[in-house]
């Protein structure tokens, strides 16, 4: 296997979106351009409802990620662990399917010999450490995260010493929804530079709506790769304006 780039949105939130397009579509439109999209939801002693759960699962699954509820006091492991848990998903999602090329259409990691599947993990584990990295932190900063926001800051910091460890490159971006005047905001570009994270946390404020799904589209297009999609994905987003008025 050729060691690639592994591409993340990692969305932060507590509740419902109630602003703006669909989230999961926009989840599905990240697998597409290969991002994977991992969701954990924050409780603090209150509970997450059913529909924030099928929305938070929703998310997860459509962009091929995981999903995690976590109480607020637990959010910095749960971080790492999610961030470390899709990469090897990834990972072995990209073995899977070059297997199935080399061994035929039946064939998974699974069913392979103990023995092989033993060494095969081996590389998964060794291409999680060395593969590049990029990684958007899209944290919910509506009204009903005021109180968990000191939690977000602590998990992001441990997350950027986890993820310093690592021998692969990595850069990181943090965008929040929503913005101060518009529906996301961008905190810090994308950056080599994990330290620099530090320099976000006072501009993280809470209040306002929660426009999770144009959160999302607005991450895709912020990749270094996906830069191009801006302008293709406020033009579609105007046509479904026009065709719904």
């Amino acid at each position: 296997m050729k060691k690639g780039t592994l591409k993340q949105i990692l969305l932060i939130t507590d509740g419902c979106s109630n602003q703006g397009e669909d989230p999961v579509a926009m989840a599905s439109l990240a697998q597409e351009n290969g991002i994977t999209v991992n969701v954990i939801g924050v409780l603090e002693n209150d509970v997450i409802d059913e529909k924030g759960m099928a929305e938070i699962e929703g998310i997860a699954m459509a962009g091929g990620g995981i999903s995690q509820i976590v109480y607020a006091e637990k959010l910095s492991e749960t971080v790492q662990m999610v961030t470390r848990k899709a990469m090897t998903q990834t990972l072995q999602g990209v073995v899977n399917r070059e297997l199935r090329q080399i061994l035929g259409s039946d064939t998974s990691l699974e069913e392979l010999p103990p023995d092989q599947r033993g060494e095969v993990m081996e590389v998964v584990d060794e291409l999680g450490e060395t593969s590049d990295l990029e990684v958007l932190v899209l944290i919910d900063t509506s009204a009903s995260m005021k109180f968990k926001l000191p939690t977000v800051k602590e998990a992001l910091l441990d997350l950027s010493l986890s993820l310093n460890a690592r021998s692969g490159k990595n850069s990181f971006s943090v965008y929040v929804f929503p913005g101060k005047r518009e529906e996301v905001g961008l905190l810090l570009d994308w950056t080599p530079q994990l330290d620099k994270l530090t320099s976000v946390f006072p501009k993280l404020a809470a209040g306002g709506v929660t426009p999770t799904g144009p959160a999302i589209r607005e991450a895709v297009a912020s990749f270094p790769k996906n830069r191009s999609l801006r302008g293709l994905l406020r033009r579609d987003e105007e046509q479904f304006l026009d065709e719904t008025m």
